[in-house]
């Protein structure tokens, strides 16, 4: 007898067979003589659409299984009471729920940029360069949750963290509003850490330079992470501003919204925060030292809501909070790594801004905490020494710098000539004269531009825009301590005159041909050296209304070369052509070996008012009172270019001679230069003739 098990697996079995294995099958099952007329096949499908909540499988039915199902199938976030209401169908809402979220980040980025450069029309050289960065970011964050029943008990939908999971105040289960507030990723502090889940962590420092800031985001490789710094809270803490502070950092109002003090992520970026978080993400301790490029864009742009002094005087504050440093009975076991990283932030803080330290109370506060540092961990005796010493060479160097500036613009002054009768007032000498060769007389205004960038502070455009705030209060502009960028602007505004003085001091015409030619070479030389700023300062110079004018003289003049120059900074469309020219030769330095191909020099004026419009276009603080980090990253990273370029050290010969009289030499003022032209040219329309009465009668009135 067949049992209908061993006779269903057979029927199975048949299904799959061929006619003559069929037959032969059914043969000698059934016997010879018996023929198979038909077989039916019924299959039978059941589905259900399921989903998982931490391995609880809990069925998509009804109109909410309706709304979740829609949700996800166009990738949205199902909204959260459909949400609660299945988790309480479920059962789940009973217990406290451990939410685990991970997040796998592949991004890939491929550039390149391809150089060309031709002369005369030939192709003299061809490069490529391709550069491919991949980052793979892996994010893991653990979160208990527990319900809590309300007036209606089953039918209340209100979740919050499980206390015995998270020291942090309540939150609501996310709504649509606290959701997008979520995915801001506001910065856990280690307190806010279960310790007993490891799988939460503390956000890891910068990876790359101005544009990545990390939340609790650890490479794939599995490096360490740094813990971020927690002040302990303290009844009678101070805030940023000196006021005393009635909250602690982690307290959240009744509504459950993020704390007033978290730092906002975006897009695995810093982007905003208010002032005393971000001073708490800059002070290190025993485990956590701030990301160089962070301490460079805090310290670079926070000067505009603080003085460098008050801000010391906050790090000392905090560092004295969280290490407890007044304790006479503090070790340096108990302290850890905490006495290292604060001199190496002290240390990093004097190389970059050493201008700060100009400031007696700034020396205060270093004396103070190197003092206590030393006392603590000897061994750091020569760090803090040559620390010392190092800013003690820069600020010294500064002052003979000064000095000399003082020096040649009193000689600058004496030798500028309000309005000249040129035979009355003959040049000392032509250009020519001093300096036969063009080459050489672009390398030595390179030598000029180099030592004058080399010594402007990067803060220095930072409160430029301090110092023309009227909403700054006057005492803020105290801590502007030096005038070097200013400096460097009248050095462009000085080359633009010595060149139309020049041109136009030489009453002999083909005198005048020989000089514009000669300053169109050492502006061509200029662009070929990289430097930008002084071709742009002899092309503004030739362009001078005096010296344009001049139609007999430039009639004569071959200027091809010099309306190249003139296309390539050429002012339309933003100094598109410029700027392409200065990406290139950005490219060229970056991967050059000799000095030579290093030096980039850029057009200054055009570098500050990028930065001024950056700075005017970008809202300081954001509507929520946070300060607006984004535009201190966007500030860091071109001022960080310009750092780049001001630490070339020029490979050319040095010719004081030459140097020296580039900036002493005389000039005229804008009168002088434009009497001389018509001496040179007489005026040939009324509006010449009536502006050159003018200056006539302006110079007998002086």
């Amino acid at each position: 007898m067949w049992s209908d098990s061993k006779l269903t697996k057979s029927i199975r079995k048949m299904a799959s067979m061929d006619d003559v294995e069929l037959r032969e099958t059914v043969e000698s099952i059934l016997g010879q003589g018996i023929r198979m007329l038909d077989v039916e096949k019924k299959t039978s499908y059941k589905s259900e659409e399921v989903l998982l909540i931490n391995g609880v499988a809990v069925p998509l039915v009804g109109a909410d299984g309706d709304i979740i199902r829609q949700a996800l199938l166009s990738g949205q976030v199902p909204p959260s009471d459909v949400l609660n209401s299945l988790l309480i169908s479920a059962g789940i809402w009973r217990h406290p729920v451990r939410l685990q979220t991970e997040l796998t980040v592949k991004h890939t980025t491929l550039n390149r940029d391809a150089i060309t450069v031709s002369r005369n029309g030939r192709v003299v050289d061809e490069r490529l360069k391709e550069t491919k960065e991949e980052d793979l970011l892996h994010k893991t964050s653990t979160e208990v949750w527990r319900a809590v029943a309300g007036p209606d008990s089953m039918t209340d939908k209100l979740f919050q963290p499980d206390p015995r999971a998270s020291s942090s105040p309540a939150n609501e289960l996310p709504t649509e509003a606290t959701r997008k507030q979520d995915e801001k990723s506001d910065i856990r502090f280690p307190s806010d850490v279960d310790t007993a889940d490891e799988e939460t962590t503390s956000p890891s420092p910068t990876p790359s330079i101005f544009g990545t800031v990390a939340s609790e985001l650890t490479p794939k490789d599995g490096s360490s992470r740094k813990s971020l710094p927690q002040t302990p809270k303290s009844p009678g803490s101070m805030g940023i501003e000196g006021s005393t502070s009635s909250s602690s950092s982690e307290t959240v109002d009744d509504s459950g919204s993020e704390p007033d003090n978290s730092l906002v992520f975006q897009d695995n970026n810093l982007v905003s925060g208010p002032l005393d978080a971000l001073l708490q993400h800059l002070v290190p301790t025993a485990e956590y030292y701030p990301d160089r490029t962070y301490i460079f864009a805090f310290l670079l742009s926070s000067r505009l809501y603080i003085k460098p002094h008050a801000l010391l005087a906050q790090v000392v504050r905090l560092c004295m909070l969280q290490q407890n440093l007044a304790d006479q009975k503090l070790t340096k076991d108990k302290l850890g790594r905490f006495c290292p990283h604060m001199v190496q932030l002290l240390s990093e803080w004097m190389e970059t801004f050493p201008y700060d330290f100009r400031d007696e109370r700034v020396m205060q506060h270093v004396r103070q905490l190197t003092q206590r540092c030393v006392a603590l961990d000897p061994s750091l005796r020569r760090d803090v020494s040559q620390m010392l010493h190092n800013l003690l060479h820069r600020l010294t160097a500064l002052e003979k710098y000064e000095e000399f500036l003082e020096k040649i613009n009193t000689e600058a002054s004496a030798a500028l000539i309000d309005t000249v009768n040129v035979v009355s007032y003959p040049l000392n000498c032509d250009v020519t004269e001093v300096c036969s060769s063009p080459l050489m007389l672009a390398q030595q205004l390179t030598h000029i531009e180099l030592e004058r960038l080399s010594f402007i502070g990067p803060e220095e455009f930072v409160q430029a825009f301090a110092k023309e705030n009227p909403n700054v209060e006057t005492s803020f502009k105290d801590m502007k301590k030096t005038r070097n960028l200013e400096s460097y602007i009248q050095w462009f505004n000085r080359l633009s005159y010595f060149v139309a003085t020049q041109v136009c001091s030489n009453v002999k015409k083909k005198q005048r041909i020989k000089v514009i030619e000669y300053w169109i070479e050492v502006a061509r030389e200029c662009f070929n050296i990289g430097n930008f700023n002084s071709l742009m300062a002899i092309i503004a110079g030739l362009n001078m209304s005096p010296v344009s004018r001049l139609k007999k003289t430039w009639h004569k003049v071959q200027s091809a070369k010099f309306s190249i120059l003139e296309h390539q900074m050429d002012p339309s469309s933003n100094f598109s052509s410029y700027r392409s020219t200065l990406k290139a030769a950005m490219w060229r330095s970056a991967g050059a070996k000799d000095e030579r191909q290093r030096i980039v020099v850029p057009f200054f004026s055009l570098l500050v008012k990028d930065l001024y419009f950056l700075n005017e276009g970008c809202a300081n603080r954001l509507p929520n009172g946070h300060i607006n980090f984004e535009k201190f990253w966007q500030l860091a990273k071109q001022v960080t270019e310009f750092m780049t370029w001001k630490q070339v050290t020029c490979p050319f010969e040095k010719h004081p001679k030459v140097i020296h009289y580039l900036q002493t030499g005389t000039i005229l003022s804008e009168n002088g230069i434009a009497l001389s032209s018509f001496d040179c040219e007489p005026p040939e329309n009324s509006h010449e003739k009536e502006r050159f009465k003018a200056l006539k009668l302006a110079a007998i009135h002086a």
